[in-house]
């Protein structure tokens, strides 16, 4: 998708994404699955700097409301803090921001706790 992270630690994830024309719809704004990519990538790297060795994660759930629309040829900026940083579970919520810096949409997803496959 184009990524790039910005800030990683186990308080905040920081990314940006160009918006291009493959992740848009055919009205040149970018696509809610969009969004829900982006956001459900940084709730997972924030999840994975969190956890232990031995240890990766899923994504059990999202919930995403939409407030504004990012158009093609700009970029959207992703911030994500943990809500819950439990032995099973974390909660990630993140705000995803236009070029102008007007909130588009907010994320909120739980991340599953579990062993790595050896």
């Amino acid at each position: 998708m184009g990524m790039r992270l910005i800030e990683a630690s186990p308080e905040r994830i920081v990314a940006e994404m160009a918006v291009r024309p493959d992740l848009c719809t055919a009205g040149g704004r970018m696509h809610g699955g969009a969004y829900m990519a982006f956001a459900d990538t940084l709730g997972a790297v924030g999840t994975l700097v969190n956890l232990p060795p031995g240890k990766t994660t899923t994504t059990t759930d999202s919930s995403t409301k939409f407030m504004a629309a990012a158009e093609s040829g700009t970029q959207v900026r992703g911030e994500s803090i943990p809500l819950h940083r439990g032995r099973t579970t974390m909660v990630w919520q993140t705000r995803i921001t236009n070029a102008r810096g007007k909130l588009c949409a907010v994320v909120t997803q739980t991340q599953l706790v579990m062993d790595a496959q050896g």
